[in-house]
């Protein structure tokens, strides 16, 4: 239950730094439905403050902007997953389920890359197959490698030759 609950916090801030909560009435709006879905969860139970947050924490690693679209596409689906066990009857559980697939959708590269994520975990690295695979694709993964660390060298220093720090 206190995942539920704390974690209703973070739908809000991701809503808003994705932009999809296109106006003030609707930012309102929204915020009316999680409070009400927060009653429904009744989060200020005590044991909501137990262990820290659940989302927030994880959410100041991730840095970038391409590698924020992959983990908030993975909250997004346990929100909604959440909610697939809550009474949809509700107007406000129903908004909130909206906004949820609507971000969703615009996250879908982030669903995809998370899919990658995980398909690279399942990889059986003991099969010779895969193996010989692997060895054969070593040095394009290095030279991959090799490309994303010098053009970041490069974005680096063109930043540092136009600051005037």
């Amino acid at each position: 239950m206190a995942f539920q609950t704390y974690s209703l916090f973070v739908l809000s801030v991701i809503m808003i730094s994705f932009g999809h909560v296109e106006n003030r009435l609707n930012l309102l709006q929204l915020q009316n439905d999680i409070d009400k879905l927060k009653a429904d969860f009744n989060s200020s139970h005590s044991d909501v403050a137990d262990g820290g947050p659940i989302f927030t924490e994880r959410l100041s690693s991730w840095t970038e902007r391409n590698e924020k679209r992959i983990i908030l596409s993975q909250i997004i689906s346990m929100y909604l997953k959440m909610l697939e066990n809550t009474d949809r009857s509700k107007a406000h559980v129903r908004n909130i389920a909206e906004e949820l697939h609507t971000l969703k959708e615009s996250l879908s590269d982030g669903s995809k890359k998370m899919e990658d994520l995980k398909d690279l975990t399942k990889l059986q690295m003991s099969d010779l197959k895969i193996q010989r695979k692997a060895v054969n694709e070593l040095f394009s993964v290095l030279q991959k490698l090799g490309d994303t660390s010098s053009s970041h060298k490069r974005k680096r220093r063109q930043f540092q030759r136009l600051c005037k720090c």
